[in-house]
C-alpha cells in the first residue's frame, strides 16, 4: 500500500508575503523545496505527499504546479483560486486542465467567522465539483459552525478539514471544539486530516500523550475510514521534526491496535480516495 503525507508545503522565503511566519518561528524562515522535504519522506517511509498552497496567489498554485511537475513523489497539489471571480469556471478549467491539480483550498481561518457562509463563497465553492476538485477546509475551532453549515449546504463536495480544525491543544480545552468536531463529522461528505496538532501545542514541551485526547475524538468522529495523516512540514519543524510528528500518530495508531488495512488507509488509503489520485494519475 502507497503511503502518503497528506498535507505539506513549499515556498521560497518571503518576508513581506509570508509574514505571518514571524520572528519566533526562525527555523521556518527560509525556503523549502522539494530537495529538502525528500529525505524525510524517503526516512518516514512515504512514497508521496500532496502540497498544500500557504499563500492565496495563482501564483504559488502554478508555483506547486511546476514543482509537481518536475518531482514525481508529489502527488498532488492543494491549490488556491480566487472562488468569487466572475470568471470563475475559466480559471478553474485552465488550472484543472493540470491532472495534479487535485483541490483548492482558501485560509479561511483568517477570514471573518462567516465567511464559509457567504453566498458569492458558497456559489464559489460549489463550482468545484464539475473539475474533480476537493476543498480543504482550514478554520478555527470558532468558526466550526460555519464549517458545519457550508458542509450541509453542499452535499454533494467533497471536504477535508486540515489540522483537526486546530483544537487549543496549548489550553488542554475540548470543548466546544470537540462537540462541533462530531456534529461536523456527522457529514459523510467531510473527512479529517490528523495534522497541525503539535504547532497547536505547546512546541516546547509537547508529549504524545497531551494529543490523545484529541485525537480519541477524531477517531471516534471520523473512523479510520476518513482520517488521514499530514505532517504539516515544514510548519511543524518550530515544534518537532518530521519523524516525531509522524510517530506521535503511527504511536497511537499502534495502541488502538488497528487493523492493518485501516493503518494504511490513514497513512496513504484515505489520501489517495479523497484526492482522486487514480483517477487522475496523480
Amino acid at each position: 500500500m502507497t503511503r502518503l503525507d497528506a498535507h505539506q508545503h513549499f515556498w521560497r522565503f518571503d518576508p513581506v508575503r509570508d509574514a505571518w511566519i514571524t520572528p519566533d518561528m526562525a527555523a521556518i524562515r527560509r525556503d523549502f523545496l522539494p530537495a529538502d522535504l525528500a529525505p524525510a519522506l524517503a526516512a518516514a517511509g512515504m512514497d508521496g505527499c500532496i502540497a498544500v498552497q500557504a499563500d492565496q496567489s495563482e501564483a504559488e498554485t502554478r508555483f506547486l504546479l511546476d514543482l509537481a511537475r518536475a518531482h514525481d513523489f508529489i502527488r498532488g497539489v492543494v491549490g488556491w483560486v480566487d472562488l468569487r471571480a466572475a470568471d470563475l469556471d475559466r480559471r478553474l478549467a485552465e488550472l484543472s486542465a493540470n491532472p495534479k491539480l487535485r483541490g483548492v483550498r482558501h485560509i479561511a481561518q483568517g477570514e471573518p467567522d462567516d465567511f464559509l457562509g457567504r453566498d458569492d463563497v458558497v456559489r464559489g465553492i460549489g463550482r468545484l465539483p464539475e473539475f474533480g476538485l476537493t476543498y480543504d477546509i482550514l478554520v478555527y475551532e470558532r468558526q466550526l459552525p460555519s464549517a458545519i453549515a457550508l458542509a450541509d449546504r453542499l452535499p454533494e463536495q467533497r471536504f477535508v478539514v486540515d489540522h483537526l480544525a486546530k483544537p487549543r491543544i496549548r489550553e488542554g480545552a475540548l470543548e466546544p471544539w470537540a462537540t462541533h468536531v462530531r456534529e461536523l463529522a456527522r457529514r459523510p461528505n467531510v473527512w479529517c486530516k490528523v495534522s497541525g496538532m503539535v504547532t497547536e501545542a505547546d512546541w516546547r514541551h509537547w508529549t504524545p500523550a497531551g494529543l490523545r485526547p484529541y485525537l480519541d475524538v477524531a477517531f471516534e468522529a471520523f473512523g479510520p475510514e476518513r482520517l488521514m495523516f499530514g505532517s504539516d512540514w515544514p510548519v511543524c519543524l518550530v515544534a518537532a521534526p518530521y519523524a516525531h510528528v509522524l510517530g506521535a500518530v503511527e504511536e497511537y495508531a499502534a495502541a488502538c491496535e488497528l487493523p492493518a488495512h485501516d493503518h494504511q488507509a490513514i497513512f496513504g488509503g484515505n489520501a489517495a480516495r479523497f484526492y482522486g489520485l487514480d483517477e487522475r494519475g496523480g
